[in-house]
C-alpha cells in the first residue's frame, strides 16, 4: 500500500493485488491492536541482514519523522512508549485506513481477494495470470511479506517468485519468536511459567551476535518476552544463549557480605536478593554444580568458592535452545531475497529489469519495537519513487 500510494500519486497507473479477504491483517493485530507503527530512532544497526548496510539508503530516504508527519496529517493521535516505540492512541485500524486513503489519492486500482496463479516475463514487462483475469504491467513489485503468522494468510509466495527468476534467497526462519528447550532440560523451570523479570541476554560474537537488556518471560516450554524475541533473531541453531538474571547487581558481593554472621540458609539469603520463586527452583536445578543440599546449608558455613559459583551461574547462565516456537508464534521472518541481487535505491532486481522486492520479503529483519514497520514504509517509498 505504501509503495502503491507513492507510485500512484506520481501519476503511475497502479493495480494492487492481494490474496486476502481482509486488508492488512498484520497491521490490525500489531501492538496489541494499536500498531507500533515506527520507532523514533531507526538505523541499519537495528536490523539483521547478510548485508547490514543495504537498508541505509531507504531508511535515510524516508525516516520515522516522515511517517509521523503522514500520521499527523491524517489526524491520528499517538503516544510513545519506552525505547522510542510509537503507538496509535486508539486503534491500528487508523493506520490501515490512512494507507487506504493514500492509495485512493493515487487512484490505485484494487484486485482483492485475488489469487496470482502464474507470472511470465515478456519483452514489455510481466504477464500475470490471476483469478481476476490477465494483468500486464511494465513493473512488478513483490510486497507479500514473510512466512510469520500463517494463520493470517502469510506464505512463501514472494520467495517462490524470487527463485523463479533466479534470485538467491537467504535461508528463511522464524524471528522475534519464543525459544524452546528440551523437555527434560527445562523441567526444573517449567513451574515458573508466567514469571517475568529483567535480564541481559546475548548470543554469538561481537560482529554477528546480539546483546539486549529487556524483560523475559518463563513459559512451560522455554523463554519468551521482549529480550528473548530480540535475541531469537541472532540465535543460531545449536548455539547457546547466555543470560544475566540479575543485571545491575553483584550477587557474589551481596552473598559474601551477608555471610558475615549470617545464620540463615543459603536459599533464604538468595531469596532475599533475588525473586524467591526463582531461587527455590534454581538451587535444586544447579545441584550438579554446587555442593550437596547447598540451599539448606547455613550461609555462614557455605564455602566462598561455592557462593561465587552460585553467583557466576546466575550472572552467566548459558543454555542451548532446541528450537523456536515456529512461524505461528513468530512476529517476522528472518532471511529472504538476498540484498546482493537488489538495487538499494530502487529495490529492483539487478538481473531482472522491472522486478522489485520490498518489505519483509527482503533479507532485512528489524528489532522488536516498530523497526520492521519502518522498513516496510521506507522500502515501499523508495520503490514507489523509482518505478
Amino acid at each position: 500500500m505504501m509503495c502503491a500510494a507513492v507510485a500512484g500519486q506520481r501519476g503511475r497507473r497502479v493495480v494492487l493485488i492481494d490474496h486476502a479477504r481482509r486488508l492488512a491483517e498484520k497491521i490490525r493485530i500489531s501492538g496489541g491492536g494499536r500498531c507500533n507503527f515506527t520507532n523514533r530512532e531507526v538505523g541499519p544497526a537495528n536490523f539483521v541482514s547478510a548485508n547490514p548496510q543495504f537498508s541505509r539508503s531507504a531508511l535515510s530516504g524516508y525516516s520515522p519523522q516522515d511517517f509521523i508527519g503522514l500520521v499527523r496529517r491524517h489526524g491520528i493521535a499517538w503516544h510513545e512508549k519506552h525505547r522510542g516505540q510509537l503507538f496509535c492512541d486508539d486503534s491500528s485500524e487508523q493506520i490501515i485506513e490512512m494507507l487506504r486513503q493514500e492509495c485512493n489519492a493515487g487512484q490505485v486500482a484494487w484486485r482483492m481477494p485475488c489469487e496470482v496463479r502464474g507470472i511470465l516475463q515478456e519483452p514489455e514487462g510481466y504477464a500475470l495470470d490471476t483469478s481476476a483475469g490477465a494483468i500486464r504491467a511494465t513493473r512488478l513489485v513483490i510486497a507479500t511479506g514473510g512466512m510469520a503468522i500463517p494463520q493470517l494468510g502469510a506464505t512463501d509466495f514472494g520467495l517462490k517468485i524470487a527463485r523463479q527468476f533466479g534470485l538467491k534467497v537467504i535461508e528463511p526462519r522464524p524471528a522475534l519468536v519464543p525459544l524452546t528447550f528440551d523437555a527434560a532440560q527445562w523441567a526444573p523451570f517449567a513451574g515458573l511459567s508466567g514469571m517475568a523479570m529483567e535480564a541481559r541476554v546475548r548470543t554469538g560474537g561481537k560482529k554477528s551476535g546480539g546483546d539486549f537488556l529487556e524483560d523475559l518471560l518463563f513459559t512451560h516450554r522455554g523463554l519468551s518476552g521482549p529480550g528473548i524475541l530480540q535475541i531469537s533473531s541472532y540465535w543460531q541453531p545449536g548455539e547457546p544463549i547466555t543470560l544475566d538474571l540479575a543485571p545491575g547487581q553483584s550477587l557474589e558481593a551481596d552473598l559474601l557480605a551477608a555471610k558475615q554472621g549470617g545464620r540463615q540458609q543459603v536459599a533464604t539469603a538468595l531469596g532475599a536478593l533475588w525473586p524467591r520463586r526463582l531461587a527455590d527452583a534454581w538451587l535444586p536445578a544447579m545441584a550438579g554444580q554446587l555442593p550437596p543440599d547447598f540451599g539448606a546449608t547455613r550461609l555462614a558455613d557455605a564455602p566462598d568458592r561455592a557462593l561465587r559459583a552460585l553467583a557466576a551461574g546466575i550472572h552467566g547462565w548459558a543454555i542451548t535452545p532446541n528450537g523456536t516456537a515456529g512461524y505461528k508464534k513468530a512476529e517476522v521472518m528472518r532471511g529472504g531475497v538476498d540484498t546482493a541481487g537488489l538495487n538499494q535505491k530502487s529495490m529492483e532486481a539487478r538481473a531482472v529489469p522491472g522486478l522489485h522486492f520490498i518489505g519483509e520479503t527482503v533479507d532485512v529483519t528489524g528489532w522488536l519495537g516498530g523497526y520492521n514497520f519502518q522498513w516496510a514504509w521506507a522500502s515501499g517509498v523508495a520503490c514507489g519513487k523509482a518505478v
